[in-house]
């Protein structure tokens, strides 16, 4: 791959407006991006679900929402830092090249950070899982018409369901109107292969731990990769290289939901101030002087301890950040060639892994796997599966009396079509996975006469 064909401007389902809006001094085609997804109801939908505590409550916790904002500040900046490096390494380039990577590839990179959780469903971590045990346990007439009707990838397509596969179906469908360009679009898809190949980890290979896209949008995903010159790893398993734009995105994601985690733990009383203190100090423990300024001066004159928290969260995503940047650049070759099979985050000094193991360990231990955490999965599991087996039904079977005004709840645009069962599927299930938490639960209480407290 080649920085120099990486990008373009050209929209996705627009292709014919690329050379007007490529003139546009004022808000070029990747600030476009931004907003258009900013102000997009999928977007706008993730203030209601849940990132990892259940929302809303009394005291602030982060939803999809705030924490895809603070995402994409972070990758903001790594598409700034990387961007300039890269310019500055290539001074003979031309300048529409140095225009894009220090003042574009920050927005484009902010961009997809917006969106790397827009395919997630309801209820936290658990909702991919729920609609995935679903499909999985499915049986009796309805298994034997999904397996007969339906191909292995189609039917790969739910029973491993992954919302970065949803992710970039929700972004590429026409009828959402997002008609983004081939670059946002490429840089969200952490997983470039289909439903089939993808969840092998036994390959090695970074881009097949899960999936990125289903298969209707098989075609979609070719058609951006030619256009950015991606690297094609194997065509016949639709596999494909990692744009490195999207080792940026995930670097953004993943400095963020770690130390972000901690933070509301903390506010939740799950954590005391002196745990959360003591699982980051350490990441500075190399550098003896802001050690030392941070654990005997700092921390002491601030009063607060949110605020504590929130100085030294600060802290930790500029150093991360800094050292993401240095890892990227380092392996610049390796990104190119579609080489690099580890995330940015894992291949950062020993040092460095040794502290973020220790803040995996208490998340998992003391976060992840606490009561209320696992109470919104399994709400989650019950509601979404639930739901999904009302529409299923009434898709299957369309002429009941129930099935008609079960259908009539589907947005009108959605467009289902007699005799075309994959394509009615994704459609209840774009409805499901589109759904807020408390729209999902509201809608489960009317349609079944449950009342969830």
């Amino acid at each position: 791959m080649n920085w120099k064909t990486l990008y373009t401007s050209k929209r996705l389902g627009a292709e014919k407006r690329y050379e007007t809006e490529k003139n546009d001094l004022i808000r070029n085609a990747y600030l476009r991006d931004y907003d258009r997804l900013i102000f997009s109801s999928p977007f706008r939908r993730m203030q209601n679900k849940t990132q990892v505590f259940p929302v809303p409550g009394p005291i602030f916790v982060h939803n999809r929402l705030t924490h895809s904002l603070e995402v994409a500040s972070v990758g903001r900046s790594l598409g700034k830092a990387v961007g300039v490096k890269i310019s500055q390494k290539y001074p003979e380039e031309n300048p529409d090249f140095h225009e894009f990577y220090r003042h574009d590839l920050p927005t484009v990179v902010a961009t997809a950070c917006l969106a790397h959780d827009i395919g997630n469903p309801p209820f936290g971590h658990s909702g991919e899982s729920a609609i995935r045990n679903y499909f999985d346990n499915l049986s009796g007439d309805t298994k034997d018409t999904l397996e007969g009707e339906l191909s292995d990838n189609q039917l790969n397509d739910f029973r491993k369901f992954e919302g970065n596969a949803n992710a970039f179906r929700i972004l590429t469908n026409d009828q959402n109107g997002h008609q983004l360009t081939y670059t946002a679009i490429a840089s969200i898809v952490k997983y470039p292969t289909d439903s089939s190949n993808g969840f092998d980890k036994g390959t090695g290979l970074i881009g097949t731990k899960k999936s990125g896209f289903f298969d209707s949008e098989i075609e979609t995903y070719r058609k951006v990769a030619d256009e950015l010159q991606i690297k094609v790893i194997d065509e016949e398993r639709n596999t494909y290289a990692r744009h490195p734009f999207v080792f940026l995105m995930e670097a953004a994601d993943d400095i963020c939901y770690r130390i972000i985690d901690l933070e509301d733990a903390h506010r939740l009383r799950i954590l005391t101030v002196q745990q959360v203190i003591d699982l980051l100090l350490p990441f500075w423990e190399e550098d003896e002087k802001t050690y030392n300024y941070l654990k005997n001066d700092k921390l002491h004159r601030i009063g607060d301890n949110n605020e504590k928290l929130s100085f030294l969260r600060a802290m930790l995503i500029n150093l991360l950040s800094q050292k993401c940047t240095e890892a990227f650049m380092q392996h610049e070759t390796q990104i190119l060639a579609g080489q690099l099979n580890k995330s940015l985050i894992d291949i950062l000094d020993a040092h460095t892994l040794k502290c973020l193991k220790k803040v995996d360990e208490i998340s998992v231990k003391d976060i992840y796997n606490h009561k209320s955490v696992i109470e919104i999965e399994i709400a989650g599991y019950n509601v979404i599966g639930a739901l999904l087996d009302e529409f299923l039904t009434a898709v299957l079977h369309p002429t009941r009396p129930k099935s008609g005004k079960l259908l009539q709840l589907i947005p009108k645009q959605a467009n289902i079509k007699q005799g075309e069962l994959y394509n009615n599927i994704q459609i209840v299930v774009d409805f499901v996975a589109g759904m807020s938490d408390l729209y999902a639960v509201d809608l489960y209480r009317r349609i079944t006469g449950i009342t969830i407290h």
